[in-house]
């Protein structure tokens, strides 16, 4: 019968059939799915008494009358489906700026506050106007835009409604919260689809569990005996030096480390000189060598010049950078404009931006530095920080005048100088930097820490994309190719995620780590 493929047969149906099933939830279940979980319904009576009930024995109304068998209910609203949610999704109720109504049967809400909200910007759909109330003892909830996976939660304090009142549940016996209105055509309640916990598994996920563990077996048993002696998936042999970036430098040792423990026909250098050093040796060993791989990378914080017109980027990571100061200048937040006032050397002492009466003094980066270029052109909107006047960061040079500010070579000098440095600020990797927050504190700019969230939204300013260079365009065997695919595959961009820095892959909007164009193009001086 000759030799049928049997394996690939298995494989396709291991695709496949998962495929359909998505697919099936897709189309089914829909695309935008609004969802809700009660995760508390308790009452506030007391069954046991207790000296330290305190408030709990006297909750009461407006009036000061005491609540009638009071009970609290946290309600979590979220969107579950696969889009985002905009406030034309919501089905059309009688109030067109309510988009959610819940009821209590049986009680009647006496107090209701929204809370944890998952993104700050769902804020603004909670003012004034904009359909959140109490009315009839029914919260009403706004069309609130949400991103896939968003939420916000809603605390509601009830009483039993009165025993006269039709449907009022006797003492502590309550039904669950109703929910009315939702999405268009949603499916569930009213458009609304409880999406509480359950500790069962649906028959669906138990038969696709089970084929795929069939069609694991299957190719197990197909390929069982065979001989497999080949090295691990793209191994490349050689010798790489990895030159550049000292922002990005822990992340290259260890995945350096990593792919050698993997391929160990593989060798690595670290040789981190900063950005502009590391493109400059790449340009001239490549340019000596006369080779397309001269067995070299380079690692910048943003992007090259036109001078180096050989060089060809590659976007790794996005990186955020922080400020950090020592404690003693008693500083944890600044305005983005008192951050330029300090770094252009217009305050001198820390007392001037709320902080301690201690001199300021600025510890910067060499030029070679693409975290430099970074801090001038993202936060210090393209101006240069000011001279050097001072060797030690302490006291000014002979003849020189203004505020001490040194320059070091590395992100690891710039964190052991600002902590030991009374008064002291400079700039860091993340990562980095909170490796030393023992020591030192890395300073909120504009009310904004570094992270992603605020980066993707535009609101913190201090970030770059992390490229990795070539000397022309490596072949596809060369184990400068095969560490620039290891970086971007799923092991090392475990490790570019355990040093702060983030896959481009994982921004919400992906084209921040793509180099911009024209006159407010960055560039590593």
């Amino acid at each position: 019968m000759g030799n049928f493929p049997w394996e690939v047969i298995l494989a396709v149906l291991g695709v496949v059939v998962p495929i359909i099933a998505a697919l099936y939830e897709f189309v089914v279940f829909g695309r935008k799915r609004l969802g809700y979980r009660v995760q508390m319904d308790t009452t506030a009576t007391e069954e046991v008494h207790s000296e330290y009930a305190g408030a709990l024995q006297e909750l009461c109304r407006a009036d000061g009358t005491p609540l009638a068998d009071p009970s609290f209910v946290l309600l979590r609203i979220e969107n579950n489906g696969a889009i985002h949610i905009d406030t034309s999704d919501y089905a059309v109720l009688d109030d067109d700026k309510v988009g959610i109504r819940v009821r209590f049967p049986g009680r009647r809400v006496a107090g209701m506050v929204v809370t944890e909200l998952s993104d700050t910007f769902l804020r603004h759909s909670f003012g004034d106007g904009s359909g959140l109330s109490v009315r009839d003892g029914v919260i009403e909830l706004p069309k609130v835009p949400m991103n896939r996976g968003a939420h916000y939660k809603v605390l509601a304090a009830l009483e039993r409604a009165d025993e006269t009142t039709p449907g009022a549940a006797p003492r502590g016996e309550f039904d669950p919260p109703e929910i009315i209105g939702g999405i268009k055509g949603g499916v569930g309640n009213g458009g609304v689809q409880e999406t509480q916990s359950r500790t069962g598994t649906s028959w669906q996920a138990v038969t696709l569990i089970c084929f795929l563990v069939l069609v694991i077996l299957g190719q197990f048993g197909l390929t069982l005996g065979e001989d497999d002696t080949a090295a691990p998936l793209d191994c490349a042999t050689g010798h790489l030096t990895l030159t550049g970036s000292t922002a990005f430098a822990p992340v290259l040792r260890e995945a350096s480390d990593a792919y050698a423990e993997t391929c160990p026909d593989a060798t690595f250098t670290l040789d981190a000189r900063g950005s502009h050093g590391g493109l400059d040796e790449l340009d001239r060993v490549g340019r000596e060598s006369g080779s397309e791989s001269p067995g070299m990378l380079a690692f910048s914080d943003g992007p090259a010049t036109a001078e180096h017109a050989r060089l060809r980027q590659r976007p790794i990571a996005f990186s955020l950078f922080t400020l950090v100061v020592s404690e003693e200048a008693g500083v944890e937040r600044l305005s983005l404009d008192d951050v330029r006032r300090v770094f252009t050397g217009e305050v001198a002492n820390w007392s001037d931006v709320g902080g301690h009466d201690v001199p300021v003094r600025l510890v910067g980066r060499l030029t070679n530095s693409g975290t430099r270029s970074t801090f001038e052109r993202r936060v210090l909107d393209n101006e240069s920080e000011p001279p050097l006047t001072s060797q030690d960061c302490r006291r000014l040079l002979e003849g020189r005048g203004g505020v001490v500010r040194c320059e070091v070579e590395g992100t690891a000098q710039v964190l052991d100088t600002v902590a030991r440095v009374d008064g002291a600020v400079g700039y860091s990797a993340v990562g980095e930097a909170e490796e030393h927050d023992d020591e030192l504190v890395l300073v909120q700019i504009d009310g904004q820490d570094a992270s992603l969230e605020a980066a993707d939204l535009g609101t913190y300013p201090f970030w770059e994309t992390e490229y990795a260079y070539t000397y022309g365009e490596p072949a596809a065997d060369s184990l400068a190719a095969s560490f620039l695919r290891y970086l971007t595959n799923e092991v090392g961009q475990d490790i570019v995620r355990s040093h702060d820095h983030h896959p481009c892959a994982q921004l919400r909007n992906p084209l921040l780590c793509q180099p911009e164009t024209g006159e407010n193009a960055p560039a590593v001086r």
